[in-house]
């Protein structure tokens, strides 16, 4: 009778599911806290794509303007590039960088002069990299980068 007895117990106890959503909960959750992650840095990442890609666009149509000049001195280019990453929270200059350029395009309508504005930051993934230090990558930064061409309304050559 006490092996009978035995038996049932271990039977009951192999086919209960008493802590099976503890052990769904640890599978689970890892996967959960990535995705979550990996949500808050792309958020942060669009946010900082958006603002570089607005400051090349302010910088550019600064450098087209009829009294600045794109290829020479690049100071006023510059300073508003600098107001409108200042506005948006950026107020130290050393974390992106500003390249200002001039160049010729030719059309059938004729050749025109562009300024070229290119803002570029490098954005931490700081949730990212705490994962992929635990699983041996090296997530880390990523180089954000936007150009901005507008033509000029002088002509270059006829």
């Amino acid at each position: 009778m006490a092996a009978l007895s035995i038996s049932r117990r271990l039977r009951s106890r192999v086919g209960s599911e008493r802590g099976a959503e503890i052990i769904e909960m640890a599978i689970v959750a890892p996967i959960f806290a990535l995705l979550l992650a990996a949500m808050f840095d792309f958020g942060f990442l669009f946010r900082n794509w958006e603002l570089v890609t607005n400051a090349a666009r302010e910088g550019a149509r600064v450098g087209v303007l009829p009294n600045y000049a794109c290829d020479g001195s690049t100071a006023d280019i510059q300073q508003r590039v600098d107001k409108y990453m200042a506005a948006a929270g950026m107020d130290d200059p050393s974390l992106y960088s500003v390249n200002v350029g001039n160049t010729s395009v030719s059309t059938d309508a004729g050749t025109f002069n562009a300024c070229v504005v290119t803002v570029g930051m490098t954005q931490p993934l700081p949730s990212l990299s705490v994962f992929g230090a635990i699983f041996g990558s090296n997530i880390g930064d990523v180089n954000v980068k936007a150009a901005s061409v507008m033509r000029t309304e002088a002509q270059a050559a006829p």
